[in-house]
């Protein structure tokens, strides 16, 4: 296990699914961890788990959706735990909110997926900047997908806000690239989560088959992945054995991507 021993990480859409087994791996690797999501429950249980583990986590409920809540979540991590190492972007919204062709597209969902998945990673990129150009070090690592590098039938905001995010990272890690600061995103196949359950029984009932056999056959390797499969390669990335790697896009998709 890599160590992180003292850094202090953010990790957004942590109450569940991939953020929260991400915040739990960074936690573990000895990092101390704020975690955000709008469901206070949901932090709590997760926070409860981190800390049985052996770490130590904060949770601080928000909606990114509000404009200012980027600047918040900043402030109350500085009170809780310090300025911020590492920075998961991971909150986000997929396409089975509200899946449509383009032309039949809903245009406030269209907006919506745009400002969640993109200009939100991006407001807090650049609040977290400042805090990492000081220390020279810094980690921030970008939840795409591999609609960020090919399309999603009906999911059209889903595809160009990943696609966004991936030029976003790169663009970013190649300006910092001499400070100390690396800037990645990781490309995660079909993760078995609530969200990707809304789409799989949406294609399921599109193509008139049945969800057992869409998901049996969504990767090579077969069936989806777990969110416990994307974390060993964040807790990578933000550790100081990664120094040298930045502007990257790692696909973790069960074989759905070979390049």
């Amino acid at each position: 296990m890599f160590s992180l021993q003292d850094r202090i990480a953010l990790v957004t859409g942590a109450g569940r699914g991939v953020g929260r087994a991400i915040a739990v791996a960074l936690a573990q690797a000895g990092a101390k961890v704020g975690i955000t999501a709008r469901t206070a429950s949901e932090l709590d249980d997760a926070v409860k788990s981190m800390q049985k583990a052996g770490g130590h986590a904060v949770a601080i409920v928000a909606d990114l959706m509000q404009k200012d809540a980027p600047a918040k979540i900043m402030e109350q991590m500085a009170a809780k735990l310090g300025p911020i190492d590492i920075l998961v972007n991971n909150a986000g919204i997929g396409s089975s909110s509200d899946p449509r062709p383009i032309a039949e597209f809903n245009d406030d969902f269209w907006e919506l997926t745009l400002y969640l998945n993109l200009t939100v990673p991006y407001k807090l990129s650049k609040g977290a900047l400042p805090h990492m150009r000081e220390k020279h070090w810094g980690r921030i690592i970008n939840i795409a997908s591999i609609n960020g590098k090919m399309p999603s039938l009906h999911g059209a905001a889903y595809a160009a806000s990943k696609h966004g995010l991936l030029g976003l990272t790169r663009t970013l890690a190649l300006e910092v690239a001499r400070e100390g600061i690396t800037v990645n995103a990781i490309c995660p196949g079909p993760v078995h989560t609530v969200m990707n359950d809304r789409r799989l029984e949406y294609d399921a009932q599109r193509r008139g088959t049945t969800f057992e056999e869409i998901e049996k056959a969504m990767t090579p390797i077969g069936g989806r992945l777990e969110p416990e499969d994307i974390a060993p390669m964040a807790v990578y990335l933000a550790s100081a054995e990664a120094r040298m790697v930045t502007g990257q896009a790692y696909n973790i998709c069960g074989g759905v991507m070979l390049y």
